[in-house]
């Protein structure tokens, strides 16, 4: 599964067990046997740092995404979130991308309504290797 890059893509990930290893006590996750463990319409949220042009660092946000298959030891998901970046064109709702486990901040339990949106066709499928 290629990772998405910040130069390539626009966008990247970041390591919430990174995140986490740097400030333990204040930056919690989920236990990783959570995180390596989540189903299809489960919820996870992640931090994207997004390019914008015109600016030389990125922007930050920790957006929601709905897990769309299980690959692996990753994931494939459907963002959920809008992001609150004016000049973004590269992210909707209904996005695909892919994530692992060590991305993952938190986790919600998915229910019924959250599978129907897994199962439905990404506006922007993430291109498989």
């Amino acid at each position: 599964m290629r990772a998405p890059d910040l130069i390539e893509d626009g966008w990247c990930l970041e390591s919430g067990e990174d995140y986490h290893q740097l400030n333990p006590e204040t930056f919690e996750i989920p236990d990783a046997a959570v995180r390596r463990n989540l189903r299809i319409g489960d919820f996870a949220k992640l931090i994207f740092a997004v390019a914008v042009e015109g600016d030389e660092d990125p922007i930050y946000e920790r957006m929601w995404v709905v897990v769309r298959e299980v690959a692996g030891e990753g994931y494939y998901g459907l963002l959920d979130n809008a992001p609150d970046i004016d000049e973004n064109d590269e992210f909707w709702i209904g996005t695909e991308l892919p994530f692992g486990p060590e991305h993952v901040i938190e986790v919600q339990a998915g229910d019924a309504e959250s599978g129907t949106y897994a199962a439905r066709t990404p506006l922007r499928e993430w291109p498989r290797d």
